[in-house]
Order: C-alpha cells, then structure tokens, then sequence
C-alpha cells in the first residue's frame, strides 16, 4: 500500500510541473508579444520624419521668397507680369506713350517684340518702358560698373598719435612713416604734439613739426582741422587722405604750374638767343 501511494504522489507531481511550465511559457509569449509589433514602435518615428520635411519645405519656400525678392528689385524684364491695370508707358527710344490699360502694354510688346522693365513703381500710376533685350544688357553693364565706381562707405576710422616737442629726427621719420600708412588706408589721423619737459619751445616751432609731416604726403593729405592749443601745454591737428576732386585739382595745379616754368624758360632761352645775335 505504501509503495501504491509514493507512485500516485509522483505522478501528481510530475503533471503539476508541467502544467506550471506550460502557464510560464505562456506568459513569456504574452509579454513578448507586443514588442514583436513593429508598426506600432515604428509609428513615433514616421512622425518625426514627417515633421522634418514639413519644416525643410517651410524653410525652402522662405529662402525661395527671399531670393525672388532679391530678384525683383535688379533691373530686369519683367515680362507679363504687370501687377497694376493702369501704367504709365515709354517706348525703347524714351518717348512718353502716356497712360495705358496693360492689355494694350502686353499687346505692344508681342507686336513690337520688345521687353518691360520696371522705371519708376512710387509714382501713380507706375511708370514702365519698352526696351529691347540688348538695351536691357547695356544698362545692367552700366549699373554693375557704378556700383562698381562707388566708393563702399563705412565707418571712418581715428588713429591718434601723441609726439613730443623734442622728439628726435629719426623717431619723427618713423612715426611720419606709419601716418603716412595710415592716411591711404583712408584713416582720420589726430596728431597731439606736447611740450617736452624741461624744454622751452614755442606754439609755432610745434606747429612747424605738424607742417613737416604733411609736407611728405603732398597729392595726399591735408588738413581735417588746423593746429590748435589744447590744455595749454600741447596742440592737436587732424589729417585726413584728400577726396577725387581735390587730388584731380592738386594735378591740374602741378601741371599748370611746370607748363609755366617751361615756358618761361623756352622764353629766357629766346631772349638769351636775341642778345648774342
């Protein structure tokens, strides 16, 4: 009877373990199922990469706008595009045509083959003109050549320089050196000259030192304020690099006056002629 019984109780607990086996495998399934789901984890990652384009194509379309803006306003043909009904019209030879309905502009321009540039869009109406493709060309060459032409403005730039009144001759040619480096960069240049100490000097033995300097840069340079007392002890001045026109005038000078020394010594030359004759 005892052995009858150990054998029922070990086959109640071999089919326990496996029923226990069976339920943890599958719960195991249960919880590994859905991270087999793919869609759903790939689902966050979709939108993202949607979000994405839509921002690139937002920032596109505003570099686009930014471009055709950029555009708009150089001189070109503008073709059909007339955004106002009523225009006032010149032809291609600068003749006023007067006020007129765009249908009748755009009408002009297939008959006449011709372009429409933009002439002056502040006025009402508007004012356009007809040209032709190489007088297009020729005004946008001549445009790029005065920008060109221009000079790029900026700010202006102060170099200050304060000397001494007894300062040495080799020290004054260095420093006159680096104005001088100074001016053609198109610099303001503040030159403060001081009495030296233990030294009795005068305003105008100081202001001679200001005109020593400036008498190296001839065509060049010349004065942006004169010398003048500052604290007592000391004169200033400013230098400034001369404009177009007055280098275009310091040469006319220059040459007028070696035409005149030529002839007056073509002429010493004649009259020294007529004496030994």
């Amino acid at each position: 009877m005892a052995a009858l019984f150990l054998k029922r109780l070990t086959l109640q607990t071999v089919k326990s373990e496996n029923s226990c086996i069976r339920c943890f495998g599958k719960h195991i399934v249960q919880k590994t199922a859905p991270t087999q789901l793919s869609p759903i984890a790939s689902a966050p990652r979709l939108s993202f990469l949607i979000h994405a384009k839509a921002f690139s194509n937002a920032e596109d379309t505003q570099n686009e706008g930014k471009k055709k803006k950029k555009n708009k306003t150089a001189f070109s043909n503008i073709g059909r595009k007339i955004s106002q009904r009523i225009i006032h019209l010149f032809d291609e030879k600068g003749n006023d045509l007067g006020n007129m309905h765009r249908a009748n502009v755009i009408r002009l321009m297939d008959e006449r083959h011709l372009r429409l540039v933009e002439r002056n869009t502040s006025t009402e109406p508007a004012e356009y003109q007809l040209m032709t493709g190489l007088q297009i060309f020729q005004e946008q060459q001549r445009l790029r050549e005065m920008e060109k032409a221009s000079p790029k403005t900026g700010p202006t730039v102060r170099k200050e320089l304060i000397l001494s009144s007894n300062i040495g001759q080799h020290d004054l040619d260095t420093k006159t050196k680096q104005i001088q480096q100074w001016i053609k960069k198109k610099h303001l240049v503040q030159i403060t000259i001081k009495k030296g100490k233990n030294v009795d000097v005068s305003e105008n033995e100081m202001e001679e030192i200001f005109h020593q300097i400036l008498q190296t840069m001839p065509g060049i340079a010349t004065f942006s304020s004169k010398p003048q007392a500052v604290r007592g002890k000391a004169l200033m001045c400013v230098l400034r690099a001369l404009s177009k026109n007055e280098e275009k005038a310091y040469r006319e000078t220059q040459e007028t006056q070696e035409r005149d020394t030529l002839n007056k010594d073509h002429g010493n030359d004649k009259e020294s002629n007529v004496l030994h004759q």
